[in-house]
């Protein structure tokens, strides 16, 4: 059985900006014991030294970079499956085969190979979670959407098969889906170019990645046996992934 008196560890993946890096801060305000993964290892050392957390160099999309960031962490509670990314708005008939395999491999195959390394120490601590942040992408679609979409569907889709393998052993798993929330995902959805990426939230407010993160500190601090199975947050100004109500 755990120690109760033990400091929780938590790992957060895609640590070096956004929802990542806001997650970090919050864990690390609650009392756990904070690792950082990312490959931009400078944003994430910097991150650490303010929070008291671990960085370590992760590329999800590198089974061996996984495997060898894995074998860091002695002891883990929970693991906040949190890199990913959008490339290109472009139509399926247009489709950039490198965007969608690069989406896929972060989004998808990332999340299992992090899943799959951490399992073993989640369930040793007796009370492990993981949780997933999907999107609304992945269970509505857009024009020009498809890879990310296609690939937060299947996102979705691991994370609800998660619960059902694992259920009876001693590991929550939760879904958190935010809509619309201005971080760096649109600059990288649109390499770099600002006008683009400031384009979706003009005349409306987004959500922000500290709202993304008090979900994630919520559902990871209810008691042991409560599973928040999925949390699906968008701001006040949208209703779908095209519904969307902006001001003059």
């Amino acid at each position: 059985m755990p120690d109760p008196s033990q400091k929780k560890t938590a790992v957060v993946t895609g640590a070096s900006a956004g929802f990542g890096a806001a997650t970090a801060r919050a864990l690390a305000g609650v009392g756990f014991e904070v690792v950082l993964g990312a490959r931009r290892f400078d944003r994430i050392e910097r991150l650490a030294a303010e929070i008291g957390g671990r960085a370590l160099y992760l590329d999800v999309t590198s089974t061996i970079s996984v495997e060898a960031f894995a074998g860091q962490i002695p002891a883990l509670h929970l693991l906040v499956n949190n890199a990913g990314l959008s490339l290109g708005l472009d139509p399926i008939e247009r489709a950039n085969e490198d965007h969608w395999r690069t989406m896929f491999e972060t989004n998808v195959m990332g999340v299992m190979r992090l899943t799959r390394a951490l399992l073993p120490k989640l369930e040793a601590s007796g009370d492990g979670h993981v949780i997933d942040i999907g999107s609304i992408a992945g269970f509505e679609t857009y024009a020009g959407g498809a890879g990310y979409t296609a690939s937060k569907h299947a996102l979705r889709a691991l994370t609800k098969t998660l619960r059902l393998e694992l259920i009876g052993r001693p590991i929550r798993v939760t879904d958190i889906s935010p809509g619309l929330a201005e971080t760096e995902f649109s600059e990288v959805r649109f390499g770099g170019d600002q006008e683009k990426a400031k384009a979706p939230y003009k005349g409306m407010t987004p959500l922000s990645a500290e709202d993304i993160a008090d979900c994630v500190v919520w559902a990871a601090t209810r008691p042991a046996h409560v599973n928040i199975d999925e949390i699906v947050v968008r701001p006040l100004d949208q209703a779908t992934a095209t519904l969307v109500h902006r001001r003059a």
